[in-house]
């Protein structure tokens, strides 16, 4: 079993630092916030996202490191906001999609989460994860952040995600599936 080891997350927020804090306090690691994720490129693919921004993060402080990107997909709005869910977040933010999905029956939707790993000399890692829900009428709980109050997981028993504590949600949600694939792989010493 490998000891504990200081291992760098590239990230400015503080909310996904604390979530990604209670995923990993099962495993051998210390998780340090860095903010040297740089400029995020525009693609559609969160995984492509995640993977340059490691790449950046790794090159910047020469050391290894992971990144976290999250998509929101709203099946009626052909997966809008998908990996803009953070832009949209901060232009429309929920009240702006909640008008969008006024009327509208099918409120099926879905996170997804790329964690993206690299260090000096070797190649770029990624996992993904997936949360299945549906978007709610309006906002419910105080907890969480970004699209939280409106997604209820359909292994939510019909709460938002915000409506769960860090350690609820850490057990279901498309963050901690993807952090603790790369957890497994990181401790189970397949980085060489």
């Amino acid at each position: 079993m490998m000891k504990n080891k200081t291992i760098f997350f590239a990230t400015g927020n503080e909310n996904k630092f604390a979530e990604v804090e209670d995923i990993l306090r099962d495993y051998p690691l210390i998780v340090e916030k860095i903010d040297a994720k740089g400029k995020e490129i525009q693609s559609d693919s969160i995984e492509e996202i995640a993977r340059e921004s490691v790449t950046n993060a790794a090159a910047t402080i020469r050391s290894q490191v992971f990144v976290e990107d999250t998509g929101l997909y709203i099946q009626s709005l052909n997966s809008f906001p998908g990996p803009y869910a953070a832009y949209v977040n901060n232009t429309i933010g929920l009240e702006g999609i909640l008008i969008l999905m006024k009327g509208v029956n099918d409120r099926e939707a879905e996170f997804r989460s790329a964690v993206a790993f690299s260090a000096p000399g070797t190649a770029t890692t990624s996992f993904t994860g997936e949360l299945k829900g549906k978007i709610a009428g309006f906002p419910r709980g105080s907890g969480g952040f970004g699209y939280d109050s409106i997604f209820e997981p359909y292994e939510g028993n019909g709460r938002t995600l915000s409506e769960m504590s860090i350690s609820e949600k850490s057990m279901i949600s498309h963050r901690a599936i993807a952090v603790r694939k790369f957890a497994k792989w990181y401790t189970s010493g397949k980085l060489g």
